[in-house]
């Protein structure tokens, strides 16, 4: 928790589909959806039905199809549910939505290994997962229980990211290593699995996300823009295979 997946899963997202990609974006936590916030729908209202009245259609921002349990309930409301709720909204989300014809599907999971993970990964036949940690040593214990859990689960883990790798003072250029720095880099090489970069720790990313712009579309020549970019890069190639589903 914490460590950026909302943020790394809107840019990528909106990545891909700058680089021509039919891409869709599933916020699948459900305790606490951000991406409502984060695509600058957190007013647009309850999506609607197709013509047919069998599917939910949905929102659209930045080339990116949208969907979150987020607009559906009041975003001051906390969802009180249990894993058999749970487990239903997520069916619903990803097998009544009308995602149409998509080149990926990007989930955006909550923290942990709970039900969400669990029922999505269960239930879609995932292409792989991609784990997003900060460097330090607190946040890679929970990085490896998520490896352990999608290799217990056969979903492949396509690559760890390093969110918040760095800093630099925007005023003297001093760079600092606030939560240490290649944490995620060693973990991946001890694995044996692809590391797919490093994202600073910088405040345009931060005020962009909450403004509901991907600073990949607001900044994208600044420097973590282009490291969303480059990963983006990275998965256009991974996943330019006909199997090609989600990224979980």
């Amino acid at each position: 928790g914490g460590v950026g997946k909302s943020t790394v899963a809107v840019n990528l997202a909106a990545a891909l589909a700058k680089g021509g990609w039919r891409v869709g974006l599933l916020d699948a936590d459900i305790y606490g959806p951000s991406q409502p916030r984060m695509t600058g729908l957190e007013n647009a209202g309850k999506p609607e039905f197709t013509a047919d009245k069998k599917k939910i259609k949905p929102f659209d921002a930045f080339g990116v199809k949208i969907m979150s349990i987020g607009f559906f309930i009041d975003p001051d409301s906390a969802a009180v549910w249990r894993g058999p709720m749970i487990q239903k909204a997520i069916r619903q989300l990803t097998h009544d939505v009308d995602w149409g014809g998509l080149d990926v599907l990007i989930v955006d999971l909550p923290p942990g290994t709970g039900d969400a993970a669990l029922t999505l990964c269960q239930m879609v036949e995932m292409t792989g997962a991609v784990i997003v940690s900060t460097p330090q040593d607190v946040a890679l214990l929970d990085a490896r229980k998520g490896i352990n859990m999608f290799e217990k689960l056969d979903v492949p883990v396509l690559g760890i990211i390093e969110n918040m790798s760095s800093y630099q003072c925007p005023g003297c250029g001093h760079e600092a290593h606030i939560f240490g720095h290649g944490g995620a880099k060693d973990e991946a090489q001890k694995r044996g699995i692809a590391f797919l970069g490093e994202v600073p720790l910088a405040l345009p990313v931060r005020t962009a996300g909450d403004a509901g712009v991907p600073v990949v579309v607001s900044d994208p020549d600044i420097i973590p823009a282009q490291a969303f970019i480059n990963i983006a890069k990275l998965f256009m190639d991974i996943l330019s295979v006909p199997k090609a589903k989600a990224v979980c």
